[in-house]
This record gives C-alpha cells, sequence and structure tokens, in this order.
C-alpha cells in the first residue's frame, strides 16, 4: 500500500544526495502543514470555549441564541424570545477619507429617521472619537451595514430579548436588563434555565385565558372608572396559575412609557382589607367549633370594651334586608351579614382566630416559586372589636394571593397548595391538610347558593354549577375609613360541587354608575366581571 511520506522515500532517487535533498524538502512540507494543523485546532478550540456568538456566526454563518424561548402551556404563544440585531459605532481612527462618502450614503440608507444625508456626511466628516450610532438594530437593517464591510464603520452583532405579548404578560414574565439576564417575573424566575437551555421554558399559562382576563378586566375599569384591576386563575389540584393580570401594567420593550408604579404586581406586592370574603373563614371556625345555633341580626350590634363600654356597632350595608330576625351560621355566610358574624367571632374560644388564619399561612410572607409576597398586616391586638371587624375582613390586610390560596385550602378539600407557573401533571393533590373536608364540602354549597340565590347571581353561567363569594371593604385612608372609596372582590370556584379552579377579581375604587343604580359594593361590578370572565374561559377550559 502507498503511504504518503514513507514511501516517497523508500521508492525515491538511488542517488543519495537526491534523497538527502527530498527529504529535506519533506521535513519543510510536513513541518508547515502541521504547524497549520495546530493553528487550526486552536483557533477551533477558542471558538468553541472562548468565542462569542458573534465569533461563531462569522465562522459557521449560523446564529446561535444564547436564550431560550419563553411560551405558554400549549407551546404555541411566544411570550419572550431572542431576535438578532446589530449595535452600530463610528470609529474615526479607522475609517480611510476614500470611505466617509460611502459611509454616509450607507447611515443615511439605513437610518434615514436618524440622519439626512447632510447629517451622515457631518457625522464621518467631523467625529473624531468613538460613536455609537444605533443599539438593537433590527436584523435586516444591519445586513447591508455588515455587507458594505466599511472598516471604521462597526456592526457588532447582539441579541435583544423581544415580547410579542407586550403588555398582556408584562408583570409575569417580567424582562432582562442590559446583560440579558432576567430582572423581573419568570425571566429572572428561571434565569438559569433560560442561559443554559434551548428548549422553550413551557409556563402554566394559557394565552386564551390570559387574554380573557385582561379584556374584561380593561373594560371593568374603564366602565367603573377604577384605579385598577385584578384578576388571578389557578387549578385547585395542581396549584397551576393559568392567568395572572394586574392593572396598570407597562410595556416590557419600553418601560420607561409608564410610570414605575405600574410595574408594582399588586396579587403579590400590595396587601388589601378583603371584605366579606374573609366570612368563608369565619364559618368555618365556627364548624370546626360546632357553633350551630341562631343569631339575631335586625339591629346594630355592639361591640363591649374590656371595661364594658361600648367601643363601636356593627351595622351591615344599607341594602341589607334580612327576612328573619334569626340566621344560622350558614345563612350568615349566604346572606353576607356583619352583624351575624361579629356575634359568631365573639363565640370562638380565645386564640382561633390568630391559630386558623397562621394554618393558613395569612399571617407571614409567601416565597413562592415564583416571588415573594409582601407580610400580611393583622391586628396587633385581638380585643372583641378585632375579632369582630376581622370576621367580615376589615381590620386585617393580605396579598390577593393569599387570599386566592387560603380559600382554595377551604374548597378543594382542605388542603393547603402552593401555586407553580411549571406545568404540573393532574394527580392527587399534594399539599398539607389545613382543614376536614366535610367543613370544605359544606362551605362549597353556601358558596353555591351564594351564586344562585344572593349577592353572586350577576355570575352565573347557563351550564356551570359555580360557587362564590362576594367583598365590599372600605378604603382605609389617613387613619380613618373613607366610605366614598371601596375595594371590591369576588372568589368563585368551579365546579362548586367539585372544584377544578378557583378565581380571584378585584376592582380597585369603582365608582357606581347609571347601571348600577350608583351603587358601587362587589355585587354591581367585580361579580359581573368576574361572570363575563367565566363565560368565557370555562368552554376553554372543560372543552
Amino acid at each position: 500500500m502507498f503511504e504518503v511520506g514513507h514511501d516517497i522515500f523508500k521508492h525515491g532517487s538511488n542517488d543519495v544526495k537526491s534523497a538527502h535533498n527530498s527529504k529535506g524538502r519533506m521535513a519543510v512540507v510536513l513541518g508547515f502543514f502541521c504547524t497549520l494543523f495546530v493553528l487550526f485546532v486552536v483557533k477551533t478550540l477558542f471558538l468553541g470555549f472562548a468565542g462569542s456568538d458573534e465569533n461563531r456566526a462569522r465562522a459557521s454563518g449560523d446564529w446561535n441564541v444564547s436564550r431560550a424561548d419563553i411560551v405558554d402551556r400549549n407551546g404555541t404563544d411566544i411570550l419572550a424570545k431572542n431576535i438578532a440585531s446589530c449595535d452600530v459605532a463610528l470609529v474615526p481612527s479607522r475609517l480611510a477619507e476614500k470611505n466617509k462618502e460611502r459611509a454616509a450614503q450607507l447611515l443615511h440608507e439605513v437610518l434615514p429617521y436618524k440622519y439626512s444625508l447632510a447629517d451622515a456626511v457631518n457625522l464621518v466628516q467631523n467625529t473624531t472619537r468613538y460613536k455609537l450610532l444605533a443599539k438593537n438594530l433590527p436584523d435586516g437593517q444591519c445586513k447591508p451595514l455588515r455587507a458594505a464591510r466599511i472598516d471604521g464603520l462597526d456592526v457588532k452583532r447582539v441579541q435583544m430579548r423581544k415580547y410579542p405579548k407586550h403588555r398582556l404578560f408584562s408583570h409575569v414574565v417580567g424582562f432582562v436588563g442590559e446583560d440579558g439576564h432576567g430582572l423581573e417575573g419568570a425571566e429572572r424566575i428561571f434565569d438559569d434555565y433560560l442561559d443554559e437551555n434551548i428548549d422553550p421554558l413551557r409556563l402554566s399559562l394559557d394565552t386564551r385565558i390570559q387574554m380573557a382576563f385582561y379584556e374584561q378586566l380593561s373594560i371593568a375599569m374603564q366602565k367603573y372608572e377604577a384605579k385598577g384591576a385584578m384578576g388571578l386563575l389557578m387549578n385547585s389540584r395542581t396549584g397551576e396559575m393559568l392567568a395572572m393580570v394586574s392593572l396598570p401594567d407597562f410595556d416590557p420593550e419600553n418601560r420607561n412609557l409608564d410610570p414605575e408604579s405600574n410595574h408594582l404586581f399588586k396579587p403579590l406586592r400590595g396587601v388589601f382589607e378583603m371584605g366579606s370574603v374573609f366570612k368563608i373563614f369565619n364559618t368555618a371556625m365556627a364548624m370546626e367549633n360546632h357553633i350551630n345555633k341562631k343569631y339575631v341580626i335586625n339591629k346594630p350590634y355592639p361591640i363591649l370594651d374590656r371595661r364594658g363600654r361600648v367601643a363601636t356597632r356593627i351595622t351591615d350595608v344599607a341594602t341589607f334586608r334580612p327576612k328573619t330576625p334569626t340566621m344560622s351560621v350558614e345563612e350568615i355566610m349566604l346572606h353576607s351579614c356583619n352583624v351575624g358574624s361579629a356575634q359568631i367571632a365573639l363565640d370562638l374560644p380565645d386564640g382561633t382566630q390568630e391559630e386558623f388564619f397562621h394554618r393558613l399561612h395569612l399571617d407571614e410572607k409567601l416565597d413562592l416559586e415564583f416571588g415573594k409576597t409582601e407580610k400580611p398586616l393583622m391586628p396587633r391586638k385581638w380585643g372583641p372589636v378585632e375579632r369582630a371587624t376581622v370576621s367580615f375582613g376589615h381590620g386585617i390586610s393580605v396579598t390577593p394571593m393569599h387570599l386566592l390560596l387560603a380559600v382554595n385550602a377551604m374548597t378543594n378539600g382542605g388542603i393547603y397548595i402552593y401555586p407553580t407557573l411549571q406545568k404540573r401533571s393532574i394527580g392527587a393533590v399534594r399539599g398539607e391538610r389545613v382543614l376536614d373536608e366535610e367543613i370544605s364540602a359544606k362551605l362549597r354549597e353556601i358558596m353555591f347558593g351564594v351564586v344562585e340565590e344572593t349577592s353572586g347571581r350577576n355570575a352565573r353561567v347557563p351550564g356551570f354549577k359555580i360557587g362564590g363569594k362576594t367583598g365590599t371593604a372600605e378604603k382605609y385612608i389617613s387613619g380613618t375609613n373613607d366610605k366614598k372609596r371601596n375595594q371590591t372582590a369576588f372568589v368563585g370556584i368551579f365546579p362548586a360541587d367539585a372544584p377544578q379552579y378557583i378565581l380571584l377579581v378585584i376592582l380597585d375604587e369603582p365608582k357606581g354608575i347609571k347601571e348600577t343604580w350608583n351603587l358601587r359594593t362587589s355585587a354591581w361590578n367585580a361579580v359581573p366581571t368576574a361572570g363575563k370572565i367565566m363565560s368565557r374561559i370555562l368552554p376553554l377550559l372543560f372543552e
């Protein structure tokens, strides 16, 4: 077999001198090729281990994405994506005189909105220091600049993070900083995964569901002239978040266009009095302590302080019209009676409320997979007034996420589960038991009655069994309750007899309008808003 190098010498000239010269020449050639091979190996290793995306792109003609996409649960909608772009800079020390006219013409053609031809000529002729001309220029505009190969007109290939859904997922998905690393939302929480993987990060959120929340909350804000609105939807069994909306919001690609306050994700970072939704907890405590008597509820109820003096009087809203002078524990929740709720709370053993709220993590910050919540504001003392007012959600402030998780535990069979932004398989509920299953079933029956018979009627959707509870709280401002400013809430569960989903809708300072006879409690704004959302999403959830 003929072997390169070896057989040249074997079959070479018989002349010794010729053979000697041949060996010398071959040694030189061999050395040259060995040197080239070593250089090739070194360059390859450099590109593989130390090269940037730009170097690799130049070497191979390909563009390597440095950060994974973020997609919704269906994998069909892109929520965040890196796209090719470039930074363009002028380096006068390297720009030859003969190339200046060409460079000016090219800058004008590519950036006509920024440089007229006269401006471009003046720029290349008079600039003496390095100057950044454009940042994150779309790849289509970068191509003619790269193709021109003008030394001194630097075109650095970079990647730009884009958010195709813009405001729709702004709080949840978040955004990245100048270095490409996440600063808020899923971009921050899953930063390592996004940097180290090619496969998209698939969230539990559903774009179709999110859109329904976003549209109806936006409409409600305008209709009721509300300051803000929030909406959450969670799978009751797996803890998967399917929708998370907080308005007002911001554009993650143009964050400076919106006030900094819009960046606050209020479902986690805002604490609010939630009003009569807390009657769910009050009723659960009554059932745990076997309170089953009837209470007189047809007059303001005086709360006495420790000295026996009247500290305050508990009343109900003006529209409350009891059909009977007494009500059971279940009826008090069904008709959302403040007077009855206060009497139940005062009949509870000392320390019951504090222990129950601690069991539901309502007295502590939550360190969730997708961020930490604010710490709820509990009463400083638990005297008769505090015990009474807390029973109907006044004098205690929690985040919407605290409320959602606590009510879910009350209604899903008694299991407290933590939420997630990642898809989970359907199976047994995993969490900690906080309530007896039988009590949970009784609460669901009452909540079904609220939607069918009382304040939640405007949340009904034909063909679906929905349970819920309304809540209206006067806002506490400058040390006093402002009777003209409310926050309204509605929490809904469906199907009511075996919940698969839990929904929370909150409106901040809605106003009464002609359509609602100028009434502004939850039944007139948060409830119909939730009803419209559910009419949109229920066919999608149970398709």
